[in-house]
């Protein structure tokens, strides 16, 4: 089943996609912020143009795992796109990752200059691969 991760932000949403087998995440796009309406229309038609099976939807928490307003945003968002499609709509829990996302450009070799920008995609596929990753932790190994 492939999932569609979102990393919601004030001015850019990342979108990351996985394999079909839900193992691998991928960078998939990144849209402007309008409005929740209209980001919630643009999040669910992608995730069904690519066939997702869930929608995941980084919420980030504060160091005691409590609410900001970000993460208030973040279930707002989900509740938008739980409007506008019959698609499955998880909130994931993303603190860290655009830092997560940041460093793995560093390691990858990328030059100061290129690593200016925004990491809205890799964020969201930071998220995406973390929660393919404890789902398949989970699985019965046969």
């Amino acid at each position: 089943m492939r999932v569609l991760a979102v990393d919601p932000g004030e001015k850019r949403i990342g979108l990351a996609i996985s394999d079909p087998s839900g193992t691998i995440a991928n960078p998939l796009t990144v849209i402007k912020h309008v409005s929740r309406l209209m980001d919630a229309a643009a999040i669910a038609s992608i995730a069904a143009e690519r066939e997702a099976g869930l929608i995941l939807i980084g919420q980030a928490l504060d160091d005691e795992g409590q609410a900001t307003p970000q993460s208030r945003h973040s279930v707002r968002l989900a509740e938008a796109v739980r409007v506008q499609s019959t698609i499955p709509v998880l909130l994931w829990e993303e603190s860290y990752s655009t830092q997560e996302a940041r460093t793995a450009r560093i390691n990858l070799g990328a030059s100061r200059r290129k690593r200016r920008g925004h990491l809205d995609d890799l964020a969201a596929t930071v998220i995406l691969q973390s929660y393919l990753n404890q789902i398949s932790s989970q699985r019965p190994t046969t």
